[in-house]
């Protein structure tokens, strides 16, 4: 029976799997090798391979890497769109998306600036920041598979405007409920499927005890815990951030695998192991709760995730005319 859901599910990926969010192709006008005659930094150099090649050289330095330039990725598309808002600097007049409390825990920027530098040197004002931030987060997960994990559809222009008063609104939270998150999602054309394996991502990276105090030590405002959260790992995540926690420590969102792309993830989830009241949602719906337990199969998760990435790499995407290709990813051109 358990075989024959696999094959029903793999071959609806495969079906739809470079659909674009909310079923618009490949994302609002994006295409594959968007950049093949226009920038060639040689006979053999493209922008992708230029972009894989920094990637994969900072990743190989510090694999911490990769979770950092996947969520600088998500965070950008959930706020405008894939359109490189996150990476502007703020200005005198205005405090940008970078500045919004759940994005100043953001890093590798400089990552991007050194692709931008790169590129400028050899394609000037061809190459968007908005593909560039595409590109290196899928290259990012890629460097421990050493092939692409999934396709990066690019022609992305920059966006002019970031306000650091859109990203709450916007931005899924670590203590969003079920329905929120869907809501959330589905906002920006993305579904529960993209929901739940776009989750997967905490596969990755690290968090700190601040996000899940509350969930610890106050749940209902009682001095309790969660009671969706199992024992003996409540007990772990209290010895690790006694009250009052300590902002700076890191804790694993996959436990003893946070390096690893993985999905280990899933496996810890249906153990009522996941770190956030965020994660332990996807177990209060009863569809959500079936695709954890399918994505625990790692087959069916990495091809889950690339078709959900194709799909948020879509989000909100400006084309035909609209935005522009900054010079600095941190500047708007003519500031």
């Amino acid at each position: 029976m358990m075989k024959n859901i696999i094959r029903l599910f793999l071959v609806s990926i495969l079906v739809v799997g470079c659909m674009g969010a909310g079923g618009r192709g490949n994302g609002g006008g994006l295409k594959m090798n968007f950049y093949g005659k226009l920038c060639r930094l040689d006979r053999l150099v493209t922008v992708e391979s230029t972009v894989r090649q920094i990637v994969w050289s900072k990743v190989s330095a510090d694999p911490s890497m990769a979770a950092k330039l996947l969520r600088l990725h998500y965070h950008d598309c959930f706020v405008r769109g894939c359109d490189a808002s996150i990476l502007l600097d703020p200005t005198q007049n205005t405090t940008t998306e970078k500045t919004a409390g759940p994005n100043r825990s953001i890093s590798g920027y400089e990552v991007i600036d050194e692709i931008k530098t790169k590129l400028e040197a050899k394609c000037p004002g061809i190459v968007s920041c908005a593909d560039i931030v595409a590109l290196a987060a899928r290259d990012a997960v890629s460097f421990q598979f050493q092939k692409e994990m999934w396709p990066v559809f690019t022609g992305r222009k920059d966006g002019t405007v970031s306000l650091a008063s859109e990203v709450g609104g916007n931005l899924p939270s670590a203590g969003a409920n079920f329905t929120t998150l869907l809501t959330q999602f589905g906002t920006k054309g993305l579904n529960l499927n993209d929901l739940v394996a776009l989750s997967g991502a905490h596969t990755i990276g690290i968090s700190h005890c601040t996000l899940v105090a509350r969930r610890l030590y106050n749940f209902t405002g009682v001095g309790d815990a969660d009671p969706s959260l199992d024992v003996s790992y409540a007990q772990t995540l209290r010895g690790l951030c006694p009250n009052p926690q300590n902002p700076a420590t890191a804790l694993e969102m996959d436990p003893k695998s946070s390096l690893t792309f993985d999905s280990d993830y899933y496996r810890a989830l249906n153990q009522h192991k996941g770190l956030f009241v965020s994660d332990a949602a996807l177990l209060t719906n009863r569809q959500s709760a079936r695709m954890v337990n399918l994505l625990q199969n790692r087959g069916l998760f990495f091809a889950q995730f690339a078709k959900s990435m194709v799909r948020m790499g879509g989000v909100g995407v400006l084309t035909n005319g609209q935005g522009e290709i900054r010079k600095s990813c941190r500047v708007v051109n003519g500031q």
